[in-house]
């Protein structure tokens, strides 16, 4: 491997250097203005759903959350719609409350009635029993992600963002490690023994993309099934360079991605729905072609290119026509460009930029063409979108060590979704479950 390349995928990350439809009701969420949730108290059984609950909301950033202590008077069951004269409201709105969240036990085995209490109203606007596993382990803790969602989405008409993953790769073992939104349940995806770069999920999450670095220098693309683990190789990227960065198509169906060679990188894009169709979509001549992302109309591709001298983010038809300068220079105020992430809403693209020699966050704002910088603080790198259009994974070494954190646009908060090892290379998986 030459020099040239193993300096390339370092600076891309590639290798270590030195993660029922929202209905509104009641009151209208606007930026700016968090709604107030009380988590009533619950029965015995019910503490661990009673706090991943309550997290959820409060990682969703769109609400302040009040969870009351043990001891507070209990709530008597209620029919939907019906005044709620036994729940005591107008103290819950003494904590100038809005909703209030009641968990109860069901009467048969493993199930959790959950009401949703509109205190403005005196009524319970949700009355849902569900059939989980309330102790929150296993997949029943994706269930209660669900739910969450489904909370957030009754209250604010926006669902949450609690039932998704993270894939990342640890840069202790090179495997790419899966981990929920919230930081539990980390669990490794890709196969040991195999140094994994940039992975990518599909549309609807079943499956995720990755390159794989072989011993030979070569790395193919390979597609790999997140139930069963089942893989396949992607036409044509198993030599003749490595290949790095993939990104699929709104629909699935394609999958844009870079090859490396000794003469340059180009970026080209495969039919993965039939596996086959390689075309290039960037000529080689430039050193630099990488990190395509697609518009979430399918109908073009931001990548970056370095073809002005310095690596800065381009945009081009899906079918590599019409390249241009899509973020502005800023004329020696910072340096190369790297990572762009196209956000699911089109409006934006979040990518790192060297400043004073350490990389930070941007946003570009596509209709104003506009640049906002997010990060000041360490090093903070390799952003990816919640499925929100709100939240930003990225790397972070601001506590140390470099891990995974999210940033809220709205807010300024940030938090971190602490693993084991040191986090590499982060992406956030669109939902992973439909409402109630």
């Amino acid at each position: 491997m030459s020099r040239w390349f193993l300096l390339l995928l370092v600076s891309l990350g590639a290798v270590p250097a030195a993660a029922q439809d929202p209905v509104r009701v009641g009151i209208d969420y606007r930026p700016g203005i968090r709604p107030r949730i009380v988590i009533l108290p619950a029965a015995a059984g019910l503490d661990s759903a009673r706090a991943i609950l309550a997290r959820d909301l409060d990682y969703a950033d769109r609400f302040e959350v009040v969870v009351l202590p043990p001891g507070d008077p209990a709530s008597t069951p209620l029919i939907a719609g019906q005044a709620a004269a036994a729940v005591n409201y107008e103290l819950y709105r003494t904590l100038s409350a809005s909703w209030a969240i009641q968990l109860e036990r069901a009467s048969a085995g493993m199930a959790m009635t959950v009401r949703l209490h509109d205190l403005t109203a005196d009524v319970v606007r949700r009355d849902t029993t569900l059939a989980i596993d309330i102790s929150g382990a296993g997949e029943g803790r994706m269930d209660l992600h669900r739910l969450s969602d489904d909370l957030a989405g009754w209250i604010s008409g926006q669902r949450g963002i609690a039932a998704t993953r993270l894939l990342y790769v640890e840069r202790g073992t090179q495997r790419i490690h899966r981990v929920d939104s919230d930081g539990h349940g980390v669990v490794p995806m890709s196969p040991g023994g195999a140094t994994a770069l940039s992975p990518t999920w599909s549309p609807d999450a079943t499956k995720f993309a990755y390159g794989v670095l072989g011993d030979d220098g070569q790395s193919p693309i390979v597609i790999q099934d997140v139930v069963g683990g089942a893989r396949r190789t992607v036409p044509t990227t198993g030599g003749g360079g490595n290949h790095i960065t993939p990104a699929f198509s709104p629909d699935g169906a394609s999958l844009a991605f870079t090859r490396l060679t000794e003469q340059g990188s180009a970026i080209f894009r495969a039919d993965v729905a039939r596996m086959c169709c390689v075309e290039r979509l960037t000529a080689t001549r430039y050193p630099a072609n990488l990190s395509p992302t697609w518009s979430p109309d399918g109908r073009r591709i931001a990548f970056v290119s370095d073809r002005s001298g310095v690596p800065q983010i381009y945009v081009m038809s899906a079918d590599g026509t019409d390249q241009e300068l899509m973020v502005p220079f800023d004329f020696g105020a910072t340096g190369a460009s790297y990572a762009p992430d196209w956000s699911p809403d089109g409006t934006r693209l979040v990518f790192h930029r060297d400043v004073s020699g350490a990389p930070q966050l941007f946003v570009y704002v596509v209709g104003s063409r506009q640049v906002k910088q997010l990060t000041s603080q360490g090093r903070n790198e390799d952003p990816a979108w919640a499925p929100d259009s709100r939240h930003i994974v990225y790397i972070s070494d601001r506590t140390g060590r470099r891990q995974l954190h999210v940033i809220d646009l709205e807010t300024a908060r940030v938090r971190q979704v602490s693993t084991p090892g040191i986090a590499r290379l982060p992406a956030w998986s669109p939902s992973l479950g439909g409402s109630r």
